[in-house]
């Protein structure tokens, strides 16, 4: 019953913040920006001790912000964290967890029919009531049929995939994941949206900060509170990174793609500041379920700075403790 009460405390206040939007002179609300990396370990971060400390604009807005050590995603997965995250709830009361063919399967790609359920009340829905506008960028992952896309569940604008950059597939009996602008495909990974496995190059991540610029330009010349969920896919295996970043990280091609995350978040910050709106602006930085199991230890020099061997499940050599 806690639980419910707190919701309605939110909702109501959400709703009487959008009240006073028509106010003459009244304050508009704060906008909202939620970074969702994709298996990225809160080790990856200078803040947190990564001795190579490429994260320079994440470590200054954990310096002037707040850390939350002890906040935890609500499940190892990205479906189930992801739908915990937009719903508040625990992810098993929305259908998502680990062993359910009803829903756990929307991280899987085409086949399976599960995704986020109608009744589901997400956080852009209820923003919606207070006049803000919503938009997602990147991952969705909470269903990859229609229905369940994010713009029958708030979200006024989305631009990305249903699913992760998995593949390349063969075409035919399988075909590449879709890439969509709003309700329009546009679009699929490795074909018109280009990920060259051999080399690690793509640049994916620059057309994600590009739609985050973008948006929260538009929002702010026509004054509306704005919720931007840039849910982009990396680091999720396979790791990519755009041309400027290749090769320019001491951890491989895993710490290439860190250090463009690191950028764009930096970019981000630049214009809200630039724009004014910073210090009436939330922002949150987060991973669903870091760290990576598969792309870290293969792709991520560090584990050699710390004597490790890259492998499955990687052990110190002989002598070392």
């Amino acid at each position: 019953m806690a639980a419910v009460a707190a919701a309605t405390r939110w909702r109501l206040f959400l709703v009487l913040s959008a009240a006073g939007l028509g106010v003459t002179g009244a304050p508009q609300p704060p906008s909202i920006v939620l970074l969702l990396m994709d298996d990225m370990g809160w080790g990856d971060l200078g803040v947190y001790g990564e001795p190579s400390r490429e994260t320079p604009h994440l470590d200054r807005m954990a310096a002037e912000g707040l850390l939350f050590p002890n906040f935890y995603t609500a499940n190892p997965l990205c479906s189930p964290s992801r739908a915990a995250l937009l719903t508040g709830r625990l992810p098993i009361r929305s259908g998502f967890y680990t062993t359910n063919g009803h829903a756990r399967n929307a991280y899987t790609p085409q086949e399976i029919v599960g995704g986020i359920p109608d009744s589901e009340l997400l956080l852009p829905e209820l923003l919606k009531e207070a006049g803000y506008t919503s938009k997602i960028v990147g991952k969705w992952h909470l269903g990859h049929r229609p229905q369940f896309h994010p713009l029958k569940h708030g979200f006024d604008e989305w631009f990305g995939s249903p699913n992760c950059h998995f593949g390349p597939y063969d075409n035919k009996a399988r075909p590449n994941i879709p890439v969509y602008r709003d309700r329009e495909m546009v679009g699929r990974f490795y074909e018109e949206f280009p990920i060259n496995l051999k080399t690690g190059e793509a640049n994916l991540t620059q057309l994600y900060l590009q739609e985050a610029l973008d948006f929260i330009k538009r929002q702010q010349a026509a004054h509306r509170p704005f919720f931007l969920h840039w849910a982009i896919d990396a680091t999720h295996a396979p790791v990519y990174a755009s041309r400027p970043f290749l090769g320019t990280s001491q951890r491989g091609r895993y710490g290439d793609a860190v250090r463009e995350v690191d950028s764009s978040v930096g970019r981000i910050l630049h214009l809200l500041r630039g724009l004014g709106i910073a210090e009436n602006t939330f922002v949150f930085f987060t991973s669903d379920n870091g760290a990576a199991l598969v792309s870290a230890p293969r792709q991520g020099r560090w584990l050699e700075q710390l004597g490790l061997r890259p492998g499955p499940l990687s052990t110190p050599p002989p002598g070392r403790v």
